[in-house]
């Protein structure tokens, strides 16, 4: 490859890596500031009081117009699942990709 072609070459693997990188970071911010959520949700699952609200979702004793997506076990289940999918790989990523200087 000659020096020109090598120059633009690593030029793009810097856009790409730059563009990659800043965006990893922001969603890694949002990600972080909704860890409490996920744990929030994932205590409340198992809880007494999802049991009750679930039940009086059920009997009818909720407004209507209330959204309650909550009160699904798939709609938190998905989302605990998927976070925790979400850190094996994560970590796996670590692991394979962590450089020792």
């Amino acid at each position: 490859m000659q020096q020109i072609e090598r120059i633009k070459a690593m030029e793009e693997h810097l856009d790409k890596a730059s563009a990659a990188v800043k965006a990893l970071s922001d969603a890694l911010d949002l990600y972080t500031e909704a860890m409490e959520s996920i744990e929030a949700i994932d205590d409340y699952l198992v809880s007494d009081e999802w049991q009750q609200d679930f039940n009086d979702s059920e009997a009818g004793h909720l407004p209507k117009d209330l959204k309650c997506g909550v009160l699904s076990e798939d709609g938190i289940w998905n989302v605990v699942d998927t976070n925790r999918e979400l850190q094996a790989q994560m970590l796996e990523i670590v692991a394979t990709h962590l450089r020792h200087d």
